[in-house]
């Protein structure tokens, strides 16, 4: 019975990760902005293979479609999207 629990306990939290989506999703800009900010912190997380990789939100940054996304202990990287929303050049920021 148990492994049979598992799935039905695991669907609020698929419906909370969705909410900020439905939230925006009247709005193409918003709903890319949302898409592209979890897509950056995914292809970031990836290509480190660190955890706890987050969205930047105290640098400034001017540029669409661009984000900061910081690694704990470790450099921060700039990633660009497509007007979509998926992330297709990171980049790691240097130290100078």
């Amino acid at each position: 019975m148990r492994k049979h629990l598992s799935p039905i306990l695991c669907l609020p939290l698929l419906a909370l990760a969705a909410c900020d989506e439905l939230a925006v999703a009247n709005d193409p800009v918003a709903l890319a902005e949302v898409r592209g900010q979890k897509s950056c912190v995914t292809a970031v997380a990836r290509h480190t293979g660190a955890s706890g990789v987050s969205l930047n939100t105290t640098l400034p940054v001017v540029e669409l479609n661009r984000y900061i996304v910081d690694v704990p202990n470790a450099p921060s990287w700039t990633c660009v999207t497509d007007e979509a929303g998926k992330a297709i050049e990171i980049v790691e920021i240097g130290t100078g």
